[in-house]
């Protein structure tokens, strides 16, 4: 945070902020309707400052990107749930440990069956590392800031990713979201290109303002969600078009169900 400029005639609100620590104890000045309205926690937070909320969660990112010239990037998504093989495996082996004992009970014959699903999944953990990894460092030969790779900042897939850039020790964006569960950042993002959102429609629209190609890995509600949000919008021209991919042909699989039933019925057009 930058304090006033030497051609600046005003105070900067750092340095009135700083001034106003320097405030004489009194009823009047400990009063909560004193505070500096940008230094009052409890103003900011009230639900009619939303639309400040909004914004501000929209330029903190946008700046922070401009000032480490993030120009561009490379969209991967996929799910938070699968996980490296040796994990994936080691958690099935557990699962089936348990179940031996208690042969009898479902809830953990249903534990087996997915994680023996999570664990056949597991080879697009190793995928998504190595793209990342190919994409990093082929950037790397040109400018700072050239196809950067951006994640949803958890684990699974969006861990991968982050992970395979930080192998080549290329720069990375992670964009978590605050949630009861999941929202801690994986631990293979660039730190000061780590965002944390707490509206889904800012966190969304900082995947695409940057956004040349996305690449959808095998995911769930979510995925599918930001996959045909960024279609939706390419298809009505509110974004320019740009490559949106599947990392590989069978894991487009709802789409590919769709596309035809879609068609058929005409509500499909051409993108």
């Amino acid at each position: 945070m930058n304090s006033k400029r030497s051609d600046e005639i005003f105070p900067s609100a750092l340095d009135d902020a700083r001034a106003a620590d320097l405030y004489v104890t009194s009823p009047q000045t400990l009063s909560p309707s004193y505070r500096l309205a940008y230094m009052d926690h409890e103003f900011l937070l009230r639900d009619e400052l939303r639309p400040i909320r909004l914004q501000l969660e929209l330029e903190k990112p946008e700046l922070t990107q401009k000032e480490l010239g993030i120009k561009s990037t490379v969209v991967i998504l996929g799910s938070a749930r699968i996980y490296e093989a040796k994990v994936a495996y080691e958690q099935l082996d557990t699962v089936k440990e348990a179940a031996k004992k208690y042969p009898t009970d479902e809830t953990l014959a249903r534990k087996v069956r997915i994680a023996e699903r999570i664990a056949d999944k597991s080879r697009y953990y190793e995928e998504a590392r190595n793209l990342s990894t190919l994409i990093a460092d082929a950037c790397m030969e040109f400018p700072t800031g050239t196809l950067v790779v951006v994640t949803g900042g958890g684990p699974g897939i969006m861990e991968a990713a982050n992970r395979g850039a930080h192998d080549v020790g290329a720069k990375s964006v992670g964009l978590n979201i605050v949630l009861p569960f999941e929202q801690k950042p994986n631990n293979y993002i660039t730190p000061e290109l780590c965002f944390q959102f707490h509206y889904f429609a800012i966190r969304k629209m900082h995947f695409l303002m940057r956004a040349k190609v996305l690449i959808a890995f095998p995911g769930g509600y979510g995925t599918l969600d930001e996959l045909f949000e960024t279609l939706t919008l390419i298809q009505t021209k509110k974004i320019p078009a740009f490559q949106c991919s599947f990392s590989e042909k069978n894991s487009g699989n709802a789409l590919s169900t769709l596309k035809p039933l879609l068609k058929k019925a005409q509500f499909l057009q051409r993108i």
